[in-house]
């Protein structure tokens, strides 16, 4: 799937999942949705919305295009762009503090939206040319079933610490 397309596709499925329950309250749509505006919510909604898109995509791609490396890729590519969301929205407070804008902060927030959807397809498309070992392919699936429980579990069950408080 072309770069622009992919990460325009991830953009409005986020949108979606954004803002899905808080508009329907459909209990089902919690473990994909966003049910609060922590950070941890929107990682997971990134994650969900990239794996969406890669479903879409090889539900749209024939056959015969799909590369072998197609599920592997997406699945790093998928919990790859939680990370880059992270570092990438905590860029900002890192160098300018907290803004009083709304309009900046939301900026902020769709920009980052898009450039993880960017880094998450370009490193796709690179991960579709390596020849993963079977091992390799199982740590791929380890790491992808760890953060699909960990969003999943985490949206009813919150950890009993955060990110950056002190234990």
């Amino acid at each position: 799937m072309q770069l622009l397309f992919k990460a325009f596709l991830y953009l409005g499925i986020y949108s979606v999942l954004h803002f899905g329950y808080e508009l329907t309250r459909l209990s089902f749509l919690k473990p994909v949705c966003g049910v609060s505006e922590s950070v941890f919510e929107h990682l997971k909604m990134g994650f969900f919305a990239y794996l969406f898109a890669s479903l879409i995509e090889y539900a749209f791609s024939a056959p015969n295009r799909r590369k072998a490396n197609f599920f592997s890729s997406r699945m790093l590519s998928a919990f790859l762009v939680p990370w880059v969301i992270f570092s990438a929205w905590y860029l900002g407070p890192a160098l300018w503090g907290k803004t009083s804008s709304l309009f900046l902060e939301l900026s902020w927030a769709l920009g980052v939206t898009f450039y993880s959807g960017i880094v998450g397809v370009t490193l796709e498309q690179e991960a579709e040319r390596i020849q993963f070992t079977p091992k390799t392919r199982v740590l791929l699936f380890l790491l992808f079933g760890t953060v699909l429980f960990l969003f999943v579990r985490f949206t009813y069950v919150l950890p009993w610490i955060d990110v950056f408080t002190l234990p």
